[in-house]
Formats: structure tokens, sequence, C-alpha cells
């Protein structure tokens, strides 16, 4: 594995930290839970010739799973990576103990 491939599973890594940090702030869970609050009881209360009014309300209630999603992705993602740079550590000190190179 190339130190690019390396780098590239330490920025992975210290996504999934912030991306940890964020899902676990309470603020921003309060944000999440209020606009999709907010956009569900104002989907319900459209009337029923307003479609077009119902489907931006319908997307944005989307949009707000969609980020958490992707900040769900990011710590998976990170923890992926931790677990391969652990291997990658692993193998290389075998190969050091053993005299592979």
């Amino acid at each position: 594995m190339t130190n690019t491939d390396e780098s590239r599973l330490d920025q992975a890594v210290g996504r999934a930290v912030r991306a940890e940090r964020l899902l676990a702030d309470e603020l921003l869970a309060e944000a999440f839970a209020s606009l999709e609050h907010a956009y569900t009881a104002a989907w319900r209360s459209t009337t029923i010739d307003d479609a077009s009014g119902r489907e931006k309300l319908f997307l944005a209630i989307n949009v707000v799973g969609k980020v958490r999603d992707h900040l769900t992705a990011a710590v998976t993602n990170g923890r992926l990576a931790k677990a391969e740079l652990k291997e990658l550590a692993q193998t290389a000190e075998r190969r050091k103990r053993f005299g592979i190179l």
C-alpha cells in the first residue's frame, strides 16, 4: 500500500472523529429533530390541492435524513479505514519481525 493510500485512510479516520462529534452534539441532534418535526407538521397541514407544497416539504424532510446519513457513513468509513490501518501496521510488524521486506 502506498503512502497516498495510507494518507487517504488517515483522512477517513479524521473525518470519522469529526462526524462522530457532530452526531453526538446535542444542538445538532436538536436541529435535525426540530427540522423534521416542523417539516412533517407543515406537510400534514397542506391542503389537498397543494401537491407542489407537499413535494417540497417531502424533499426537505429527506434532505435532513440525507445529511444525517452522510455523517453516519463518514463514521462507518472511518472505522473501516482505522481497521485497515491497524491491519497494515500489523502486517508491517510481522514482516519486520521475520525479516521480510
